[in-house]
């Protein structure tokens, strides 16, 4: 290799995005009067709105350029998982069970085998997560959309004590990594960008998939969170989407240290190989192989251990405010 990639060489900054949004939010001030106000601020993984007992919780997300990779491959099947797990472990990052979803899709023109295909990975998704998707909008934006756009919106409730925010996690506690399917549904621009310069998505990998079959693996649904919280100790979770490692410190003012990361997926460790990747860029790119975590005391790790496939102690919470990775700050 002679070339160096990078995601905002890519196309994506994503400290550019971090100052966006930050100057976005300073904007929302409007607070609802009377009943049905807002729980916490906004910038956790999913916004709340007190209901007497309950909370209800909303979050919104898509499936982004993952999108390209299954226009280039004219398979959609997969990626209506892909949107609702992008929801639904918002989510379950705060112990809340989705319960109800409505699908956006913004196309520049309506395909009607494309759209059962979508179909078909909607369904699935809904069904790994148990939740109706009640509605939804379809907009035709020719001259202004190129391809297809498929996002979502998920509503959720839980008893208000049930809830898991992070304000109870601690230095000294321990951080459970839980593995992810792959690349999940973030840092495709990179991801595309590495594979279309490097053979393309038909290249076979040593496992004898294809890049593009691995690169439209479904993002795995955690579902079993509600499970786990619901019979140990849980202080903090974290959904390790876009931003990677750097997602943790959305959870508490204090850090993490990872210590022992879990094993990358392949397709990760190709496009870190062929990229030419740096670390710091990998680990704040792409999940890396952990696409969900718990924060919980010493006492919980072995019940969470038991109950989570592909699960395993990875770090611990620290004093400062910043994520570690075997010592070496992620930035």
């Amino acid at each position: 290799m002679t070339k160096k990639y990078s995601y905002k060489d890519a196309g994506v900054d994503i400290d550019l995005e971090t100052d966006g949004v930050k100057a976005l939010i300073k904007q929302l001030s409007f607070r609802r009067a009377g009943d049905y106000g807002m729980v916490g601020d906004v910038g956790h993984f999913s916004g709340l709105i007190d209901l007497g007992s309950k909370v209800l919780s909303l979050c919104t997300d898509g499936v982004g350029t993952k999108m390209r990779v299954a226009d280039d491959l004219k398979d959609w099947t997969t990626v209506g998982i892909d949107c609702i797990a992008m929801n639904v472990n918002d989510m379950y990052v705060m112990n809340i069970e989705p319960i109800g979803f409505v699908d956006y899709i913004a196309t520049e023109g309506v395909n009607t085998p494309q759209m059962i295909q979508i179909g078909i990975g909607l369904n699935e998704g809904s069904r790994q997560s148990n939740m109706n998707i009640v509605g939804g909008e379809t907009a035709t934006l020719k001259g202004m959309i190129s391809g297809l756009d498929l996002a979502g919106t998920c509503l959720g409730i839980q008893d208000k004590d049930k809830v898991v925010t992070g304000e109870k996690v601690v230095p000294g506690d321990v951080i459970i990594g839980v593995a992810s399917t792959g690349v999940h549904s973030n840092g495709y621009t990179l991801a595309r960008k590495v594979a279309e310069e490097n053979g393309g998505y038909k290249t076979v990998l040593p496992s004898g998939r294809t890049v593009g079959e691995a690169l439209l693996t479904p993002t795995r649904i955690y579902a079993e969170v509600l499970d786990v919280c619901s019979k140990a100790v849980v202080h903090g979770m974290c959904h390790v989407t876009g931003g990677g490692l750097l997602n943790f410190l959305r959870i508490s003012s204090y850090g993490f240290a990872i210590e022992d990361p879990l094993e990358v997926p392949e397709i990760l460790a190709w496009i870190a190989e062929k990229g030419d990747l740096e670390t710091n860029e990998l680990y704040r790119t792409f999940n890396m192989g952990m696409g969900f975590a718990f924060i919980v005391p010493k006492e919980s790790v072995k019940t969470v251990l038991s109950m989570v496939k592909g699960s395993k102690v990875v770090g611990h919470v620290i004093e400062e405010h910043k994520v570690t990775l075997k010592g070496a700050a992620i930035t």
